[in-house]
C-alpha cells in the first residue's frame, strides 16, 4: 500500500486500519481514544467529504487531548489554535493547531502560515492537507473519514476554483462512517492499540 506524496517521491504507508463506526458519538469516542496517546509534534492530516465527520472526530481529539473547547470547522479562519488546559485531563500536555488547508494550493502556501513555529510543541490536524503538508514532519498519521451515504473522500483538496463542496457545515449526521488510518514514518511505525481495540470493538457490534 503506498500513496504518491509530491514533494518526496512516494511515501509507502507503514499498515492501514479501517474501522467501522456506527455513530458520531463513536466517531468522538474515537477520536478522543485517539487523543490521550498523542504527543507533541504528531501530524495528522484529515480528509473526508462533506458530513463525513472530521469535526466530531477533531472535537475528540481535542477532548483526549485536554485542550480548550470549542472546536469547529476551520472554513475561512486557517488556522486555530486551541491551548492545553493547566487543570485539564493532561495538564502541560501538547496544544492542539487546527488548521484547514482546502485553499491552499501548494507546499510554500503550507509553509507561508509557519507551522514549523508550533508543531514541536503541538499536536497539529490539517484538513484536506495531503499533498501540501507532508514536507513538513518524518511521520504523520493520514486519517480518512467515509460516509455511509453520500460521496466518498478525493483527497487532496480540489484547486482554487473547483465546484468542490465546501465543508462549511458543522452539523454531522448521526449515521454509519468507516475511518480509515494509515500510518507513516517512525513515529507510527506501529499502530497505536487504541486502533486496534475500536476495531475489534466495531467487529463485535456488528456480530452481536
Amino acid at each position: 500500500m503506498s500513496l504518491e506524496n509530491p514533494f518526496g517521491g512516494e511515501a509507502a504507508a507503514l499498515w492501514e486500519r479501517s474501522v467501522a463506526i456506527p455513530t458520531a458519538d463513536g466517531t468522538h469516542a474515537l477520536g478522543a481514544a485517539l487523543g490521550r496517546v498523542l504527543e507533541a509534534g504528531d501530524l495528522l492530516v484529515l480528509t473526508g467529504e462533506l458530513g463525513a465527520g472530521k469535526t466530531t472526530f477533531t472535537q475528540g481529539l481535542a477532548e483526549g487531548l485536554g485542550v480548550r473547547a470549542g472546536v469547529i470547522s476551520p472554513t475561512f479562519v486557517l488556522v486555530r489554535i486551541h491551548p492545553n488546559l493547566p487543570d485539564g485531563p493532561r495538564p502541560g500536555g501538547p496544544d492542539l493547531v487546527h488548521v484547514d488547508a482546502y485553499r491552499l494550493e501548494s507546499a510554500a502556501e503550507i509553509d507561508d502560515i509557519d507551522l514549523e513555529n508550533t508543531m514541536d510543541s503541538s499536536v497539529t490536524v490539517v484538513e484536506w492537507g495531503r499533498g501540501r503538508v507532508e514536507h513538513l514532519a518524518e511521520s504523520r498519521l493520514d486519517v480518512e473519514l467515509h460516509r455511509a451515504v453520500g460521496g466518498t473522500a478525493t483527497g487532496a483538496a480540489p484547486a482554487a476554483g473547483g465546484d468542490a463542496v465546501l465543508d462549511f457545515d458543522t452539523d454531522e449526521d448521526d449515521e454509519p462512517r468507516t475511518i480509515v488510518f494509515r500510518g507513516f514514518g517512525p513515529r507510527w511505525e506501529a499502530m497505536p492499540e487504541v486502533l486496534t481495540a475500536a476495531r475489534e470493538s466495531a467487529v463485535t457490534e456488528e456480530n452481536n
